[in-house]
């Protein structure tokens, strides 16, 4: 099992530190200062990963809040059609290129002020059919652009971990940042080793790394991912397809790419001291379900659902997050619902707004430059 703690103020030697308000430019956020937008007009953003499940929504509601946002993207899924509605915005350039070469990485810094770092091998099964690449982009290429952000002016970093790094955790509570790690998965690992890798170095470095462990994501995106639980689910539930559940009684945390999205940005508009070295886990308390219950909110929708559960999957992560520290210190709460995204999805496939083709690509299961 793995031991990883948070950086805190003691153990840095100094006097714990009360959570400060958050600053007037994080909105979109609970409390009385809520709703304000948050003012991201003098970032230059390089979302590495753009154009990916979370990548494209994220480099829209960066430029929204009014940054200049730069992608880089190798498009390994064939996925460039997923960043066509943003070509023509003024504020928006893409780079078609593989973070792991570091003169593509070297050009697609210049000008920027702010490094996101999604791109990766993201989730289990991939991870299993390519772990040789897994290693290699995950690991190898993430710290290469890490220590090339010391040559630049670039102010902030953010990584994109995961939840999932928790793995196994049946204590009473849910897991805080600070609670061991448990990776069940060469994904896992990889993520963790990474952040290891950026904590050990946060506070020796001119700009200020953040970590951002995101729960299993859903909802809507040009990049669509149907291999996903949410969506997974009800789209077979509500196509009459037969769904097979192993072990429905495991719990996940899950949070919609708009307010993935929002976790970024809110970090991006903090003072880059007060989130250097630190680990959030991104969701919301109350967004953590089994197997099970999300199988019982599209039966809410649906006049019959076709459901099978059965026992002993490969997978046995089982984990419950404590979202408490994100809330508290950066004012985040999410604006999205799992039993609002449901009923919304099960409408788009009566409306036709997906093929059965599409939702057959829709996700994370080969990549073409490998296929």
């Amino acid at each position: 099992m793995y031991e990883h703690h948070s950086p805190t103020a003691e153990s840095r030697g100094g006097a714990a530190r009360r959570a400060p308000r958050p600053p007037h430019a994080v909105c979109e956020t609970g409390g009385p200062e809520a709703r304000r937008e948050l003012d991201l007009r003098e970032h230059c953003v390089l979302v590495v990963g753009g154009a990916g499940y979370v990548g494209s929504v994220m480099a829209g509601r960066l430029l929204r809040h009014g940054a200049r946002v730069r992608v880089l993207d190798a498009l390994v899924y064939r996925n460039g059609f997923a960043l066509r509605h943003l070509l023509e915005e003024p504020k928006f350039s893409f780079i078609k290129g593989d973070f792991v070469d570091p003169p593509t990485v070297k050009g697609a810094l210049e000008g920027v002020s702010d490094v996101i770092l999604l791109a990766s091998l993201v989730g289990d099964p991939i991870c299993k059919r390519y772990p040789d690449l897994a290693v290699q982009a995950n690991v190898n290429a993430s710290k290469q652009l890490f220590d090339m952000l010391e040559a630049t002016p670039v102010e902030r970093f953010v990584f994109a971990s995961t939840c999932s790094n928790y793995g196994i955790h049946l204590g009473n509570e849910p897991a805080p940042e600070g609670a061991p790690l448990n990776p069940q998965s060469l994904y896992a690992e990889t993520k963790i080793e990474v952040e290891n890798f950026i904590l050990q170095r946060a506070h020796s470095v001119a700009f200020a790394p953040t970590v951002l462990r995101i729960a299993t994501a859903y909802g809507m995106s040009p990049r669509m991912r149907f291999d996903l639980t949410v969506s997974h689910f009800t789209w077979a539930l509500a196509a009459g397809v037969g769904l097979t559940v192993y072990d429905a009684d495991t719990w996940r945390p899950y949070c919609h790419v708009r307010d993935i999205s929002k976790a970024f940005m809110s970090v991006l508009c903090q003072d880059r001291e007060r989130v250097r070295g630190e680990v959030y886990n991104v969701g919301e308390n109350q967004q953590q379900f089994t197997k099970r219950m999300i199988v019982d909110e599209a039966r809410r929708h649906l006049e019959r659902v076709d459901v099978r559960y059965m026992s002993g999957d490969t997978d046995p992560r089982n984990y419950r997050v404590c979202f408490d520290k994100i809330s508290r210190e950066l004012g985040f709460a999410c604006d999205h619902s799992v039993q609002d995204y449901v009923p919304r999805l099960i409408e788009a496939r009566r409306q036709g707004a997906f093929s059965s083709s599409e939702v057959e690509r829709a996700g994370n299961y080969e990549l073409s430059a490998i296929a």
